[in-house]
């Protein structure tokens, strides 16, 4: 094609109204287009958050109940089932009256005040100092789902022996004096710990290392101690009755966990999947590391031995899920399988204390060693979110050169473990002051289901 032609068919085809300039788009088109963009992101950050708080609940029930309640004896199951169950109910009535207002609201650096009390003012507009692309509702109930399943892990320390109303006595207690407090602490604006918002010690805390495992964790043992241990432990070998629930159960707290450590972005970022393939990579590692050592250990990789360690994993990497890259995770998850499998098989074994379903060994213990970790392997190339005076990222944890980030985050798992143990204490001596916490002898030999519940979980007569 000659040279001429093909000037004549730029010019041809440059006339068309298809490679015609657009006009300029006016201040009012920019912004609808602006206020539709932002629309848009709104919506789908709030349909994710819905659904991680769908999933978190689903960790409780039927999740942790169905986990727990395979690991004690059959004529405990429903007992065990309806202590997961009614945290679902209790501590979301208190949550709305004044618990959300107490952890969210701002006050002193250690507690909220009760600006938020009964939900005043926790409606569709978002609260920028905490999630600022979906409605302050959303939060609320996300976060609630944080608050019902904390008491819940610790049933699994006192299982079968604790009577059903001193549980929900304690567990209300315990919300007011331990998990409100370090939620507020932590996550709170202007709470003590908050590296976010104007904390003094500023500790990485992604989605309740210290606010969920250690606090739980270390609480179980001191009721495990405080209440004493079941009749016949260790003496008489006491043996789950269905791992097949357990198995289920652990499966489900496995999914759930994306809705736990994922949502913990508060938005469907890109934040939020790489919390999402940290929560998956460390359950794995730990599923993995804990078969190993107790094939070692014991000569076989059981099933029970599988799922904790998957637990376990994810306990551990919950505290740095949004600041750790994906291989950091897998240590994470080889670290915390092999920990917390050496506390539970061999630590308790030598002290003979009765965690009963090992509350303690993994979500204490693990939920310590990922706090520290976090201080380790935290790294700004995947939260860029805490900025320097010039407005640059932040270096987070020692691999991005700030190894004091190992001392906050002691100072956090440190103040987690003393409010812990003061609070729970204090709760049980109050409980034990109006019930008392034990049910007696005859009622543990007979079991939950029916000295307390009047009904039994299997009925193979009908």
């Amino acid at each position: 094609m000659s040279s001429k032609r093909v000037l004549v068919l730029i010019l041809l085809l440059s006339s068309s109204p298809a490679w015609a300039i657009a006009p300029p788009i006016g201040p009012g088109e920019l912004a609808a287009l602006k206020s539709a963009v932002k629309a848009s992101q709104s919506a789908g950050d709030n349909a994710w958050m819905l659904i991680s708080s769908a999933l978190v609940l689903m960790m409780t029930g039927p999740g942790l109940a169905l986990f727990y309640s395979g690991l004690v004896r059959k004529k405990n199951v429903l007992g065990t089932m309806m202590q997961s169950f009614a945290m679902m109910a209790v501590i979301t009535l208190i949550w709305a009256v004044c618990g959300y207002s107490l952890v969210f609201a701002p006050g002193t650096p250690f507690i909220g005040d009760l600006r938020y009390a009964f939900l005043q003012g926790v409606g569709a507009d978002p609260n920028p100092a905490y999630a600022p692309t979906i409605p302050h509702q959303t939060f609320m109930v996300y976060q609630l789902m944080f608050a019902i399943i904390t008491p819940a892990l610790i049933a699994g320390a006192f299982a079968e022996r604790v009577r059903f109303g001193a549980m929900m006595l304690f567990s209300t207690l315990w919300a007011f004096l331990v998990y409100f407090p370090v939620a507020h602490m932590v996550w709170g604006d202007g709470g003590f710990l908050n590296a976010f918002l104007g904390g003094r010690y500023p500790v990485f805390d992604f989605a309740g290392g210290t606010v969920v495992h250690i606090t739980s964790g270390f609480s179980a043992l001191v009721t495990a101690f405080y209440i004493g241990k079941r009749r016949g432990y260790p003496h008489e070998q006491i043996m789950p009755h269905s791992l097949v629930l357990s198995f289920i159960g652990a499966c489900l707290l496995w999914v759930g966990w994306f809705g736990f450590n994922a949502g913990s972005a508060l938005a469907a970022s890109s934040l939020a999947t790489s919390a999402f393939v940290a929560t998956h990579f460390a359950s794995a590692a730990g599923a993995v590391a804990w078969m190993l050592a107790e094939r070692f250990h014991r000569g076989k990789a059981s099933a029970l031995g599988a799922i904790s360690g998957a637990v376990a994993g994810l306990a551990t990497v919950t505290q740095g899920a949004g600041f750790v890259q994906p291989f950091s995770a897998i240590l994470i998850g080889l670290v915390a399988g092999a920990v917390c499998y050496t506390m539970v098989a061999v630590v308790k074994e030598k002290l003979r204390y009765d965690d009963s379903l090992d509350v303690f060994g993994v979500h204490g213990v693990g939920g310590f060693v990922g706090c520290l970790l976090t201080g380790v392997f935290a790294t700004r190339l995947v939260n860029s979110g805490l900025k320097l005076a010039n407005g640059q990222p932040a270096p987070l944890g020692a691999i991005d050169g700030n190894p004091a980030q190992v001392f906050n985050q002691l100072i956090g798992a440190g103040i987690g473990i003393g409010v812990g143990v003061v609070g729970t204490l204090i709760a049980l001596k109050i409980t034990g002051w109006i019930t008392p916490l034990r049910v007696d002898d005859q009622a543990e030999a007979t079991g939950m289901d029916l000295a307390i519940h009047g009904e039994e979980g299997y009925n193979f007569e009908v």
